[in-house]
């Protein structure tokens, strides 16, 4: 098991956070190894015993919380009132309770971690293009100033996604972005098409949000052997399925 770590989160006391890999899991064929997804249609006991990998690797006994994404700007304040068992639609999710784990399940969208540890508040993002630019980023930040966070002092965290280089969209769909947005998009080689820098538009986000503290990881999602699932890459290979990886953040005290 690979687990990759930001340096501005690592530093932070009673914070444990990690942008996990595919690789050391349970899971067989088009899934190997972790896939932590449970709408994929893996095998639904090698998936629980993938994400209990995670949480033993992280945090022992914390409670990982995972929604069903839907590319939305939905973010869920993870109380005391809330239902474990139950699955919920959204994008995002805030937290200040210790042992809650919030994990976000990715295969080429944008992972976004964030931690303000002087107020105890955690914080996951599920950014894709249509989740970032209906504000998914903005309303993570907002839900963790509820639970007494402050913007400057948010850390934040991208992990693995697909990067611009492989990332080919249509024409059609940069004309859903503001004329200013047009620096995250460059030419491709076939008409009405171009490439998206996904990464640099969730950094731009995230600023506009004031985030105080914001590190990339640099990982792209689409090469084979950089070892993590990708949705474009199975999509070119006309495989069945895909699986998930996870990113996952909690507080241990």
């Amino acid at each position: 098991m690979h687990i990759h770590r930001a340096a501005d989160l690592q530093t932070l006391p009673g914070i444990a956070h990690g942008f996990f890999g595919r690789d050391g899991g349970l899971s067989t064929g088009v899934y190997a190894s972790l896939n932590c997804g449970p709408g994929s249609r893996d095998d639904p006991a090698a998936v629980a015993g993938n994400r209990a990998q995670v949480v033993q690797a992280l945090a022992p006994g914390a409670k990982l919380v995972s929604l069903a994404q839907i590319h939305s700007a939905i973010v869920h304040v993870v109380d005391n009132a809330w239902n474990f068992e139950l699955r919920r639609d959204g994008d995002g999710m805030v937290t200040a309770r210790p042992g809650v784990m919030l994990g976000i399940l990715t295969a080429d969208c944008t992972p976004v971690l964030f931690a303000d540890a002087q107020a105890g508040v955690i914080g996951a993002a599920h950014a894709g293009w249509k989740g970032a630019l209906a504000g998914v980023l903005e309303n993570t930040v907002a839900a963790m100033v509820t639970l007494g966070a402050t913007p400057a002092r948010i850390r934040a965290a991208i992990g693995p996604t697909i990067s611009q280089a492989n990332y080919e969209v249509g024409a059609d769909m940069m004309a859903r972005f503001d004329a200013a947005d047009g620096k995250f998009f460059i030419a491709s080689d076939r008409p009405d098409h171009c490439r998206f820098d996904l990464p640099g538009y969730a950094r731009m986000r995230l600023e506009r949000a004031g985030v105080g503290q914001i590190a990339d990881l640099g990982l792209c999602t689409y090469p084979p052997d950089n070892g993590f699932y990708s949705f474009r890459r199975t999509t070119h290979r006309g495989e069945a399925d895909y699986g998930r990886e996870i990113s996952a953040i909690v507080r241990t005290e």
